[in-house]
């Protein structure tokens, strides 16, 4: 919901328009620093270092996603980035959820427009989530895609599924965020297999 994006932004010193929550519109926000989240003092030792903290987490495959935001109020282009922390959150009222990093340069971008698409990614389809995963290039060169019908976000061609959403609640976690998404649209192709990202690598289901 609206009022709740609003009060995330308040809390992490972003402007806000009351007259906008009111009316509940997308947020639109300033690409403002993030506040510093250390859950670990700098003199305490970590129970876990970040690279075995990987390594184990690494063993859990996971489906790859490309999350698209359209440009907010026409100033910039559309927005995205490759997501593999995507799961289904809530039946009723239909609920998605996605993590991306506080450092995340796209992440502005997707909380100026309130909305965005996850598109859900095929075997076939690793060089498109690589596209997505670069920073700095315009990850839409050569992309084909068409806008979702409830909130125009980019609704990438060939994708298997995709789940059309508005920003509902955005909660802080660690180093970071948690983003709900509430489903105003979706659909799938029904074939195809999906693309897995396990242990640092893509991989597909065996037959």
């Amino acid at each position: 919901m609206a009022a709740t994006v609003v009060r995330y932004l308040r809390s992490v010193g972003s402007p806000t328009s009351a007259a906008t929550a009111a009316a509940r519109e997308p947020s639109r926000i300033d690409a403002l620093p993030r506040p510093d989240l250390r859950a670990v003092g700098e003199d305490e030792r970590a129970p876990v270092s970040p690279a075995e903290f990987r390594a184990v987490l690494g063993n859990f495959a996971s489906g790859v996603t490309v999350i698209t935001a359209p440009g907010a109020d026409g100033a910039d282009g559309p927005a995205g980035f490759a997501c593999q922390s995507f799961a289904s959150l809530s039946l009723d009222p239909p609920l998605v959820t996605f993590m991306v990093a506080r450092t995340s340069t796209t992440w502005p971008r997707i909380a100026r427009a309130g909305v965005f698409c996850v598109n859900i990614l095929g075997a076939e389809q690793g060089g498109l989530c690589r596209s997505f995963a670069v920073s700095g290039a315009d990850k839409f060169a050569g992309v084909a895609h068409t806008p979702a019908p409830a909130t125009g976000s980019p609704q990438l061609d060939a994708v298997p599924a995709w789940i059309d959403c508005r920003i509902h609640a955005v909660h802080t976690g660690g180093d970071h965020l948690i983003v709900v998404g509430r489903v105003e649209a979706m659909g799938a192709a029904g074939e195809g297999a999906p693309l897995l990202f396990h242990k640092g690598r893509f991989g597909r289901l065996a037959d």
